[in-house]
């Protein structure tokens, strides 16, 4: 499918006649707060940029009420949702997942159908965003894949990822050791580029919240001795997830006499309702249990860097985690594969083994230069890129 490029106007030049420019006109697919956040570096690049036209596609839980309607903070970021596409899931079951899939594939097929890109952003490994991949597909769509290469063998996201890197023509890496990993995906090395996580521009570019601030926006005072819990079910091991969620709260029950606890709800995956359930019945028992759907890019970050640690099995807690750095005590397999720098114990999800790494962290110094992640010029590189590959 050919490139389409749109014409511009720019009556810089002399004497104020048109000079017609040939714009390259980008999508962006955002399902979740999470990629949204990640993202906006380059967004903001693009916007920037007199080459692009970017077009935001959101779909997935951003038009959630459930979980917080994050569409809203695209907004308020400064940004149009240009492309809204329903696609939520009724439910948490692997029918409901099966059929959310199915949605996503028919809605998109429908959308491909009538607008057309010059090239595609996909970010991540989700259902629903290799539901959008695939719908694209056949359309010949140009689709590059931000965070191709990395392995997460306890989510079935595992085979997203890939599948997606599959049907891209330019992936995108984050350190070379995804990047060799990619290249065995697709055996096509010219286009498999290590520009680094964009999460690393946001953290070297974004002012982030001073702790009065962030207490008026969110009610936490960042101040006192603080975890930061994520934890999203293991898609691989679906009928574990009610004990892993027990095991977790038995473990925060005890440490909240030591530790204010903040929790950030799990995505929509299956089984996620579970967990979601479970933390909301024990955290509004207690106040010192802090229970937030969504921060935002920049509350998140700041409550990270405040954090005495991070506990749970999100991907965070390998990249931008690594930046600061902070201790990270991954559970269980959910993220089995991705590389583990110094900052990171990786425990089994038993109250036991969590209160043990809690003591270790407590008394062992925190390693530093742990990031892996680039140096913060992930979009920049990218927009070179596209310039070199595309305008």
């Amino acid at each position: 499918r050919r490139r389409i490029y749109r014409p511009k106007e720019d009556l810089s030049s002399e004497g104020g006649q048109a000079n017609h420019q040939l714009n390259m006109k980008v999508g962006i697919l955002t399902s979740t707060r999470a990629d949204f956040g990640i993202y906006l570096p380059l967004l903001k690049t693009l916007d920037q940029d007199k080459h692009f036209d970017t077009e935001l596609i959101v779909f997935g839980t951003h038009l959630s009420k459930l979980h917080g309607f994050t569409v809203d903070e695209i907004v308020a970021s400064g940004f149009k949702a240009h492309h809204k596409i329903e696609t939520v899931p009724n439910g948490d079951s692997p029918k409901d997942i099966g059929k959310s899939i199915a949605k996503t594939v028919d809605r998109f097929t429908n959308f491909w159908s009538e607008h057309t890109f010059d090239l595609v952003f996909a970010l991540g490994d989700r259902y629903e965003m290799f539901a959008a991949v695939s719908a694209g597909f056949p359309f010949g769509v140009k689709f590059a894949h931000l965070h191709a290469g990395e392995t997460t063998l306890g989510a079935i996201d595992n085979a997203y990822r890939h599948s997606i890197s599959l049907m891209s023509e330019l992936l995108l890496v984050s350190n070379d050791i995804y990047r060799n990993r990619a290249i065995e995906i697709n055996q096509n090395p010219q286009n498999v580029v290590n520009v680094g996580a964009l999460s690393i521009d946001n953290l070297t570019s974004v002012e982030l919240f001073d702790t009065d601030t962030f207490y008026q926006k969110f009610n936490i005072r960042l101040d006192k001795p603080t975890i930061l819990t994520t934890f999203h079910p293991e898609t691989v091991s679906l009928d574990k997830n009610v004990k892993y969620i027990s095991e977790l709260i038995q473990a925060l029950d005890e440490l909240k006499s030591r530790y204010q606890i903040v929790i950030t709800m799990p995505n929509a995956d299956t089984m996620g309702m579970i967990i979601r359930q479970k933390l909301e019945t024990f955290g509004q028992k207690y106040p010192e249990i802090k229970m937030i759907e969504s921060f935002g890019m920049k509350g998140y970050l700041t409550c990270m860097k405040h954090a005495s640690f991070l506990l749970g099995n999100t991907s965070s807690g390998f990249v931008e985690a690594a930046y600061f750095p902070k201790w990270v005590i991954n559970l269980g397999e959910r993220q089995r594969g991705r590389i583990e720098t110094e900052h990171i114990i990786t425990v089994a999800v038993e109250k036991s083994e969590i209160i043990k790494a809690v003591e270790k962290i407590e008394n062992s110094e925190l390693p530093i230069n742990c990031n892996i992640y680039g140096n913060g010029k992930a979009a920049e590189q990218i927009i070179d890129l596209l310039k070199e590959r595309y305008v």
